[in-house]
């Protein structure tokens, strides 16, 4: 438990020293080591037509040659078909992309 506390501490002493993009980046780098509960949704107008859950990251897709950040976005969730933020029997773990253009969506931390 002291151990903990101590690395807390230097934590947020290193994170008080750095600029607001560091510190972005150092809490995205803990998310994606502890995980984060997230819900994407996917809007056609203003309907949601699929809802994935349990992701722990949306990442962006890179070009392998020339490393340019690609316009889309890409993950794993369960595919939420009932949309009642709970994996029932039945919906499994699946990947999805989602475009830049074409797509209205929302990422959020599960509330329940």
């Amino acid at each position: 438990m002291r151990i903990g506390t101590l690395v807390l501490a230097a934590m947020l002493l290193l994170a008080a020293g750095c600029t607001q993009e560091s510190q972005n980046k150092i809490s995205r780098a803990i998310q994606n080591w502890t995980g984060t509960d997230g819900v994407l949704e996917i809007y056609a107008g203003d309907k949601l037509v699929r809802r994935f859950i349990a992701i722990d990251k949306v990442s962006t897709a890179y070009g392998t040659d020339d490393n340019v950040p690609r316009p889309y976005r890409f993950g794993y969730g369960v595919l939420d078909e009932n949309f009642n933020f709970r994996k029932d029997p039945g919906e499994k773990k699946v990947y999805f992309e989602f475009s830049d253009y074409s797509t209205s969506y929302i990422f959020f931390e599960n509330p329940r």
